[in-house]
């Protein structure tokens, strides 16, 4: 993720008002999480970020905007509320960058993209990046740039601005070669006694992830193993910022080490020692599949995922 922020520096010369780099995620808890590294590369230099988004008050974003920012990170919808109340421009942003790039591109945002983008200079450099890049979101992705380049590597030319960049883990759907996958059949009455009998085997105090594909499932198997006294806590839209917060939070701490999720948290997080994850259900696609299973096994550690396959489901 520092790779981001790294050539930002040589933007910031450039005066007027409004951000000079924008930076969107599809999900809040990355958007923050971005803010957060972003915060700790610029302390030195004072450079100054706020992050943008919804199911929190208005108003400290707001602050932060007319105060002035160098750098903004935002989800798309709260962005463009911001543009259309005039507290801020995109006027003189020159640096794009778009985290999760087929997510934010393939979830319904597309219209909301193209607006944000319409208010952008076109003497910009833009970067995707995205571990999976599937051709139609390439397709799509292509209309916003030029001078096309693409790489699944550290080498990126960013002194040949303006340059349009696209940064991808690979252009082949694989899933990470450090991640041990099991695939276990059951039918759809032993899911639950399997899952906890799993549980049983491989807790030992280590952050386990578990993967539903419906909020209504998620807070049901949740509140199950919380009866059965295990120490789960659980995260999808529903919830407020605020309680997606506190979950993540002492899901990350530790201090609940089992966090029932739906694809709200697929994409991105970085929490450290996740060492298995669990697809209760499987996802929609083998692109939100290598996803999740991507929440462990970072950095090269050596880990396991499991696959509840019902014969039925």
């Amino acid at each position: 993720m520092i790779l981001i922020y790294m050539p930002l520096f040589i933007f910031f010369s450039i005066s007027g008002d409004g951000p000079i780099v924008l930076v969107l995620a599809p999900t809040r808890e990355l958007a923050v999480q971005i803010q957060n590294e972003c915060t700790k590369f610029g302390a030195s230099s004072k450079i100054k970020n706020t992050c943008t988004y919804g199911g929190v008050p208005k108003g400290p974003q707001i602050r932060d905007l007319q105060k002035g920012v160098e750098i903004v990170i935002a989800t798309p919808g709260r962005l463009i509320d911001m543009l259309d109340s005039h507290h801020t421009n995109l006027r003189r942003v020159t640096y794009l960058v778009l985290n999760e790039a087929d997510r934010v591109l393939d979830m319904g945002f597309e219209p909301q993209i193209r607006k944000l983008v319409s208010q952008i200079s076109p003497d910009r450099q833009t970067l995707y990046w995205s571990a999976t890049w599937p051709k139609e979101v390439e397709q799509l992705a292509r209309q916003f740039l030029y001078n096309l380049y693409k790489s699944s590597g550290g080498h990126m030319p960013f002194l040949k601005v303006p340059a349009f960049v696209v940064i991808i883990g690979s252009q082949d759907l694989k899933a990470n070669h450090a991640i041990r996958q099991h695939v276990d059949i059951v039918s759809e009455n032993q899911k639950y006694n399997k899952l906890v009998k799993l549980l049983e085997d491989i807790m030992d105090g280590s952050r386990i992830l578990i993967f539903m594909d419906t909020k209504k499932g998620c807070d049901q198997i949740t509140w199950q193993l919380h009866m059965d006294g295990w120490p789960a806590l659980s995260i999808h839209g529903d919830k407020s910022q605020a309680e997606r917060d506190w979950v993540l939070s002492e899901f990350k701490a530790g201090k609940n080490p089992i966090m029932t999720a739906t694809d709200v948290a697929a994409r991105g997080l970085d929490v450290k020692d996740v060492k298995y994850v669990i697809n209760y259900d499987f996802p929609g696609s083998l692109v939100d599949y290598v996803h999740r299973i991507g929440r462990t096994g970072r950095s090269g550690a050596k880990r396991t995922a499991h696959f509840l396959h019902c014969r039925k489901c």
